[in-house]
């Protein structure tokens, strides 16, 4: 029978022992995302390009639109600044999380 290991948490003064997987221990450390990275959320196909390479955006502007199980979702932009790389062309199929756009203040 395999061992169980156990941690200690401690929320508001109260202590609390708890199990945690191998894959909980394994997984990838939580990173801050670069506000300036626009990522796809979900998988789908670049249907519109509203910007061009150099282009100088304002918070909230409409960068693209991406299409998803037959829904049109427009990508915006979350920081103002100049778009610095556009990584994806009309027509092309990203997967989830694909950097679509770069952004610099």
């Amino acid at each position: 029978m395999a061992r169980k290991e156990y941690d200690k948490l401690i929320i508001d003064d109260g202590v609390y022992e708890t199990r945690l997987t191998r894959k909980y221990r394994k997984r990838k450390p939580w990173e801050k995302q670069d506000p300036g990275k626009v990522l796809a959320v979900i998988p789908g196909t670049i249907v519109t390009l509203r910007v061009k390479k150099g282009q100088r955006v304002r918070r909230g502007e409409s960068l693209l639109v991406l299409e998803a199980m037959k829904m049109k979702n427009e990508i915006f932009a979350p920081i103002d600044g100049r778009v610095k790389e556009l990584h994806v062309t009309e027509g092309q199929v990203v997967p989830r999380l694909h950097v679509l756009a770069e952004l610099e203040p």
